[in-house]
């Protein structure tokens, strides 16, 4: 069995960083935990910091985003598969067998997890939907794959494929960047379905409508000029 390496970018999320902690280290894997502190400002890092055993925590002075934590985590993966895991509860890491598989089966380069091919999901957000399908189209458009869900969280990458990436973008422009260079590469792209836990705004949910005008910039950008 390959040894994974699971980064966790988190950013004020001291709710639930102790519960996905739980969740990941009970997933049956050779594993290493990396977890990149983006500079919370509540008490995720002093959870962290009394709850480090088991994991490589590595620290943001200020917030830089899910592009700038997964750059920072790169040069500690020692794992020949590196799995990307928001600190949030939306994703389960009950899902990394499927995630993995067609990796350890030697079909894949890199492997998304997809919210819309038919896992159980939360009923969440018409608008944020069809904003993901439209986003998904424009990349698909430029980058003439057939993804179902290009701004997915829960993607898994043979290792040499993510480190050998420049990533650019700080925050989440990382989906569709990374999704515009693996592409570029020709790398051997797979969707499996997973399970999808959305939460509300009350429950601490990040993303907003600026972040969709950014990912077509940086679909745009990383398509036609990167």
């Amino acid at each position: 069995m390959k040894k994974i390496s699971i980064i966790i970018p988190v950013y004020n999320e001291a709710k639930t960083i102790l519960e996905i902690l739980r969740r990941v280290k009970a997933t049956p894997f050779d594993k290493e935990i990396i977890v990149v502190d983006d500079g919370s400002n509540d008490e995720t890092h002093e959870i962290l910091k009394k709850n480090s055993n088991g994991i490589k925590l590595l620290t943001h002075t200020k917030n830089m985003g899910k592009g700038a934590a997964i750059r920072t985590a790169l040069p500690h993966v020692t794992g020949e598969i590196i799995i990307i895991q928001d600190a949030d509860l939306e994703y389960h890491p009950s899902d990394y067998g499927l995630l993995v598989q067609p990796i350890l089966d030697g079909m894949a380069d890199v492997v998304y997890g997809s919210r819309f091919l038919g896992g159980p999901h939360r009923v969440l957000f018409f608008w944020h939907f069809l904003g993901n399908k439209i986003l998904t189209t424009l990349s698909n458009m430029l980058t003439d794959l057939n993804l179902s869900d290009m701004e997915t969280g829960y993607k898994a990458f043979r290792s040499e494929i993510l480190k050998g990436i420049k990533i650019e973008s700080n925050r989440f422009g990382f989906e569709p960047e990374v999704t515009a260079k693996v592409a570029k590469m020709r790398c051997r792209i797979y969707e499996v379905p997973i399970s999808y836990w959305g939460r509300d705004y009350s429950e601490g949910k990040k993303i907003r409508w600026k972040d969709g005008l950014a990912a077509i910039y940086w679909i745009i950008k990383f398509n036609l000029f990167g």
